[in-house]
């Protein structure tokens, strides 16, 4: 079975960054959630910042502070990158810190919020690559398809009809939005029930907009597990063409499933394959 990825040694981490930039940045604590890990700093002047170790190289980590910074000047609530330090294993990043905590409570009013956030990324990445789908090949450290072919028999089902999606008529997204590949209520931030900053954006391109509407319904199956989301389900149906509904739900049956495999319990794992199949059979 594929190896999970590995959590952050933020500690270690921060050493590397100060010693490759001199930055002199301060350890002030782990950052809560998330499935790999970032750690809050502190700068010598006193301003706070999160690290984390990018995805990507240092050339496409500047290209993405600069398409946030661009979306910041647009009104969104992102974060500045604030350094990148190039490591021998990688680049380590700095993010401004922004106010407020991720949200305690996820009901309808938080999910429809974030949707109507999605209209701001119209057009705001003509520049960047489009992100794969990875219907046909693993990714790099994600969506890996051995996980599947090698868990059980259901899983092989699956993902033989992702493979068939893959092959299919749209096979990647288009559009020139910005799109962030794991728009889920972890990541954002939220203060006196508004939303202060959309964060993690390690997966970042260009495409649909639309896309994070898929990812937000996959999050709400966990989230509110217990909830009518037939209003939601409608939503996807009305909002997006069947076709481009189904490639995005293949990648992220795709990915949640071996990541589950990969990182959490068996029951997890029948929890996404019991959502991943209302529309996968």
């Amino acid at each position: 079975m594929p190896a999970p990825v590995a959590k952050l040694d933020a500690q270690q981490l921060l050493r590397e960054v100060n010693q490759a930039s001199g930055a002199g940045l301060e350890f002030v604590g782990p950052a809560g959630g998330g499935e790999v890990g970032a750690a809050f700093v502190r700068w010598p002047d006193g301003r706070d910042g999160v690290l984390t170790r990018g995805f990507g190289s240092l050339a496409e980590l500047r290209r993405t502070a600069e398409v946030l910074e661009a979306a910041r000047r647009g009104g969104l609530p992102v974060p500045q990158y604030q350094l990148l330090a190039d490591l021998p294993d990688g680049v380590g990043v700095v993010q401004e810190r922004l106010p407020g905590r991720p949200p305690e409570t996820v009901d309808r009013a938080l999910l429809e919020s974030m949707i109507a956030l999605t209209d701001h990324f119209t057009g705001l990445a003509p520049d960047l690559p489009v992100p794969s789908m990875y219907l046909l090949e693993s990714g790099p450290g994600f969506c890996l398809h051995e996980s599947l072919q090698r868990y059980d028999d259901r899983t092989r089902r699956l993902l033989d009809r992702i493979h068939e999606v893959g092959r299919d008529e749209p096979s990647d997204m288009t559009g020139d939005d910005l799109v962030h590949l794991d728009f889920h209520t972890g990541n954002v931030l939220t203060e006196a029930g508004q939303i202060t900053g959309i964060v993690d954006w390690d997966g970042i391109g260009r495409g649909d907009r639309l896309f994070a509407l898929v990812t937000l319904r996959f999050d709400a199956h966990v989230r509110l597990p217990d909830a009518d989301l037939t209003w939601y389900d409608e939503l996807l149906e009305n909002t997006l063409n069947p076709a481009v509904l189904r490639l995005y739900w293949a990648h992220m049956s795709l990915r949640q499933v071996d990541w589950s495999i990969r990182h959490h319990t068996p029951s997890a794992t029948t929890h996404w394959l019991d959502l991943a199949e209302t529309r996968m059979r």
